[in-house]
């Protein structure tokens, strides 16, 4: 545990990457398992995570991201988009892939593929597009943690255009939203923030036993 806590100190949101410096296929790839691998209300996972890697593309986004430098510089871009509806057919194919990996029959699992529908589909439309977006937020947490962990620099974004990025990814096609952004890569040695204290509220006043 004390080296996982040493990771999130040394944490921060990148400000300016080093262009130069790239992460590792393997790297990469342990990043995104992590992404896979997180938690999320019932296990749907309404998410899709899109590495962004093409420099003209990237470019192209930038200026609907305020023009942050980081959208360039970083080694890699992830944009972690919510699905924009879950629906019955979307559970189904949970369940029989739950079963399939568990060895079940998914007869056994109707209990568990009926409470979710009726939880979902009752739903209005802007809850249930809230309660999408928030697990794609448990899921930004995983990869900050993990890139941490590993000493990778990684900047959770929300300043950008997300009806523009939308139409630029073609997202609405495939059903799905843009959330937040987080470039991937490794701080440039000018980045001032780096050697600045890390500041939180002490435990007392963000922990409180009841």
């Amino acid at each position: 545990m004390s080296q996982l806590l040493d990771a999130l100190n040394w944490r921060y949101a990148t400000k300016k990457f080093d262009s130069t410096k790239k992460l590792s296929q393997e790297d990469l790839d342990e990043l995104l398992e992590a992404l896979r691998l997180s938690a999320s209300s019932f296990g749907l996972a309404p998410w899709k995570f899109l590495v962004v890697t093409d420099p003209a593309l990237r470019a192209k986004m930038q200026p609907a991201a305020w023009n942050q430098s980081q959208i360039t510089e970083a080694s890699h871009l992830i944009v972690l988009c919510a699905k924009t509806d879950i629906d019955a057919a979307y559970i189904k194919k949970f369940i029989e892939y739950t079963a399939k990996v568990r060895g079940l029959d998914p007869t056994m699992l109707a209990g568990y593929e009926e409470m979710m529908e009726k939880s979902t589909s009752s739903m209005p439309e802007d809850v249930k597009k809230n309660w999408m977006q928030k697990q794609v937020y448990i899921a930004l947490g995983t990869l900050l943690t993990a890139a941490a962990f590993k000493k990778i620099d990684a900047t959770p974004m929300e300043g950008f255009d997300k009806a523009q990025f939308d139409d630029m990814l073609g997202l609405k096609a495939k059903g799905l939203t843009s959330v937040v952004l987080c470039p991937l890569g490794y701080r440039a040695a000018d980045d001032q923030l780096a050697t600045q204290k890390k500041v939180r509220f002490p435990k007392e006043q963000v922990i409180e036993t009841l």
